[in-house]
């Protein structure tokens, strides 16, 4: 038994059964032996999953596309901050500032503007970023929360800036300027919401919820009174009707995110790319057990009583509830649809010849692009949302193929 899994057990003891939210968030982020809190977790393919930006550094050029394209929709202002939640291992800020450094048109004008901020809350995972990024990391910012990018000027000077012999960063330079309005740019994520804990819910002769108990031997579920009406609202909110033995999931946690990101974004948007689905294919009637699962070495399973803090755990995004949330807000939703067609529609096939066409390894290069766009691969797995605040309801080249915002 590892020393996570005591912990649990003992504030079981003390408590009685607890949530599975409650589970999940201490398997994930408790204090330096969570899943995402430890030290020694590894990402990527050294580590228990990949993501996009792992599979082929064209995610992220596509991305440094987008974040221009932004840029020149707010009519090129000045500042325009690129704030990532949740860089993991920094492949993703790698690839989007390797892209913008070519000599292509209109990138050193942005890059003059642009401000590349992360939100890191662990340190042993901002080490591995700046080790990723090299000579990067000087023209990146790191913060450790959202509410560090307004509200009282500039962000604190991350660890890295304070030596003697480091180098300037745009923050020491004072050209980061927050304001109790928030910032001007682009928040963005990629597979962030998804690793949020969930509650978990079964309709029995009323809804219950999922708690996880101790009997000595081993965690158990118990089904009990729902911890909080909020989950009921939830299913009223968005029209679900479940039947008896249906379990699946709610996902509080991200009306609370939305808050946090409106209350840092001044002007802008919300890019959010993840694995999920409509409220109405998220709780259709054959999807009876819900979307939760384990990833370990690259094998998932449904499991998440073993290897605690060994593994991830995680469960699909509802992107009806981003859109209705972040509209209650001011967030307005201008674009929704596959990863695939989102990257075809922005203009994947112009970067591949600008960059790997006249290469050695095209073929190779290709065919772990397909990986992005195809159906076999994230291509249909993976959604993007893009959310704007601001006067009118900018149109992105991403979305002109196709955008099914309308069915959220």
């Amino acid at each position: 038994m590892n020393p996570l899994e005591q912990i649990i057990i003992e504030k079981i003891k003390a408590e009685g059964p607890i949530t599975f939210e409650t589970f999940m968030d201490l398997a994930l982020y408790y204090p330096g032996l969570g899943y995402y809190s430890a030290p020694k977790t590894a990402l990527g393919r050294a580590g228990d999953f990949y993501t996009s930006p792992h599979l082929h550094p064209i995610f992220g050029a596509m991305l440094g596309r987008q974040l221009m394209e932004m840029w020149m929709i707010m009519g090129k202002p000045s500042v325009f901050h690129a704030v990532e939640i949740g860089a993991g291992a920094g492949y993703l800020c790698k690839d989007i500032l390797d892209y913008l450094h070519n000599p292509l048109p209109d990138n050193n004008d942005f890059l003059k503007s642009m401000r590349y901020m992360i939100v890191e809350p662990y340190e042993h995972f901002e080490e591995k970023q700046k080790e990723a990024l090299g000579e990067l990391a000087k023209d990146v910012v790191w913060v450790r929360s959202l509410e560090d990018l307004t509200g009282w000027g500039n962000p604190p000077i991350p660890p890295f800036a304070k030596g003697g012999d480091a180098p300037l960063t745009p923050l020491d330079r004072g050209e980061l300027s927050g304001s109790p309005a928030g910032i001007t740019g682009c928040i963005f994520s990629n597979e962030l919401f998804d690793a949020f804990p969930v509650h978990v819910v079964e309709m029995a002769e009323e809804l219950k919820e999922i708690y996880v108990d101790f009997n000595g031997k081993e965690f158990i579920e118990v089904k009990d009174r729902v911890s909080s009406e909020e989950l009921k609202n939830y299913l009223k909110e968005f029209s679900i009707s479940i039947p008896q033995g249906y379990r699946t999931e709610i996902n509080l946690r991200i009306r609370n995110r939305l808050e946090e990101i409106n209350s840092s974004l001044a002007e802008g948007f919300l890019l959010t790319i993840d694995y999920g689905y409509s409220s109405k294919e998220y709780y259709s009637e054959d999807r009876t057990r819900g979307t939760l699962i384990c990833y370990h070495r690259h094998q998932f399973n449904e499991n998440p009583y073993q290897d605690i803090g060994g593994q991830d755990i995680t469960a699909h995004v509802n992107f009806s509830s981003l859109k209705k949330w972040g509209a209650r807000l001011g967030l307005k939703t201008i674009g929704y649809c596959a990863q695939g067609t989102y990257l075809v529609s922005l203009g994947i096939d112009e970067v591949i010849a600008d960059i790997y066409s006249s290469g050695p390894d095209y073929e190779f290069e290709i065919s772990k692009i397909k990986g992005l766009i195809f159906p076999q691969g994230m291509g249909a797995s993976h959604s993007v949302m893009i959310q704007y605040k601001g006067e009118g309801s900018p149109e992105l080249r991403g979305f002109s193929m196709r955008d099914q915002k309308g069915s959220l």
